[in-house]
């Protein structure tokens, strides 16, 4: 059994203005940098191989509350939006024709125009998760961690989640060949001394 830690990159200009990031990369702001440089993983998370998604606002983050280099794979970007990426989610929900519909309300098979599925991203996910050969952090956004956190509690990708993905705090997900689980007690990053 592997043990996975998954951490939601700290904020960046768009999240605080409510736009839809998606692949586009946003780095982090001031205030989150400064955030995050006083903070680090606990242990034995600390000791853990380091992963994060390419993207540089979680690349960031990984450094700063790991000081080292996290290694990188494209399979822990965050969802494709297409179309929606950079529009803000009430301006597209007024206009009927956009299509638009809260990522709670998806299911596994619904695809924003030009992006992907959760069900898309599940398989790239679960693939490299399962690939793991020691205990890890994986710095990422909060699409991938619903899905992986979904998956792991075997609850379909539609409805109000029954756990909130908030920053600074590790999700554990436990991952066997024999099938998944999660702790839902979140571990929260420490102070720096």
């Amino acid at each position: 059994m592997i043990r996975l830690a998954l951490l939601r990159h700290g904020h960046t200009a768009w999240n605080r203005d409510h736009r839809i990031q998606g692949r586009t990369d946003i780095p982090l702001d001031d205030e989150a940098v400064t955030g995050l440089r006083a903070l680090r993983l606990p242990a034995p998370w600390d000791d853990a191989q380091l992963w994060s998604s390419p993207l540089q606002r979680a690349a960031q983050t990984a450094e700063l509350v790991a000081g080292r280099v996290p290694r990188t794979d494209p399979a822990l970007m965050e969802m494709d939006w297409g179309q929606w990426e950079g529009q803000h989610g009430t301006d597209l929900r007024a206009d009927p024709a956009s299509g638009f519909r809260d990522i709670e309300d998806w299911g596994w098979d619904y695809t924003p125009p030009g992006g992907e599925s959760p069900a898309h991203l599940r398989a790239r996910l679960v693939s490299w998760a399962n690939a793991l050969t020691r205990d890890s952090v994986a710095v990422c956004h909060i699409g991938v961690m619903r899905v992986l956190l979904a998956h792991a509690t075997g609850r379909g990708f539609d409805g109000p989640t029954p756990f909130s993905v908030k920053r600074h705090r590790l999700f554990v997900i436990s991952v066997s060949t024999t099938g998944w689980s999660f702790d839902d007690t979140p571990v929260r990053l420490e102070a720096r001394p």
